[in-house]
């Protein structure tokens, strides 16, 4: 448990010292959503209708983006080797690592998608659905990405593997998360779709960082 959290507190340092790089995918998504309206219309009836969809395909890709460099430096520096051979669960390394990950990338966007979704006139009911929506589907989209990043760490030219890796295992996240938020504006309730999201989110921190774990450790041993 120490090492679990001297893990997570070193994670946030580094973040706090740099922090341009940690708000990259936060800068990526505010501009998804900003220039989309731009390239289509502004039409507030046509931006209601498609704000569930467009804030949650702007989460996907501002996570994905920031995916790349999960466990890449820690691979270069030697890291992740006397992780593997040391007495500590490297399966500890990994939820640490997908945590703070998770809290330096996900978290900062989560707290600013309600005030882009009002510009997109979505409906002041559907917020809490959307909050709730994007906490459930964020860390999902984390620890699945981070068992894809994991088995490209040791690739050299990796970029494009890892969207097609991941993005088949995204789509029910996107579907699901949307959909929630779609029905909230709608007036319904989205209880079916945030139960659904719920039990991905159980399996998904549950299983993850096994495989997330065993993947890193083929990449080490290559």
């Amino acid at each position: 448990m120490n090492s679990f959290l001297s893990l997570i507190k070193r994670d946030l340092v580094l973040a706090y010292r740099g922090r341009g790089e940690a708000f990259n995918s936060l800068i990526f998504f505010g501009l998804v959503i900003l220039l989309f309206p731009i390239g289509i219309s502004a039409s507030e009836k046509l931006l209601a209708e498609i704000a569930p969809g467009l804030i949650w395909i702007a989460a996907l890709l501002a996570t994905m983006v920031s995916l790349d460099n999960l466990f890449k430096e820690d691979f270069q520096d030697g890291t992740l080797e006397q992780w593997a051979v040391s007495p500590h669960s490297l399966i500890s390394f990994a939820w640490a690592r997908l945590l703070s990950h998770w809290i330096i990338t996900s978290v900062p966007l989560i707290i600013i998608a309600p005030l882009f979704a009002l510009s997109l006139n979505l409906p002041p009911e559907a917020i809490g659905v959307l909050i709730l929506s994007l906490l459930l589907g964020t860390p999902l989209l984390t620890f699945i990405g981070g068992i894809g990043v994991a088995l490209t760490t040791g690739l050299k030219k990796s970029s494009m593997l890892l969207p097609l890796l991941v993005l088949p295992f995204y789509i029910p996240v996107l579907i699901f998360g949307a959909s929630a938020v779609d029905v909230a504006a709608d007036g319904w309730s989205a209880a079916g779709q945030l139960y659904i999201l719920a039990g991905l989110f159980v399996l998904g921190i549950t299983l993850a960082p096994f495989a997330v774990a065993t993947s890193l450790k083929v990449s080490v041993s290559q």
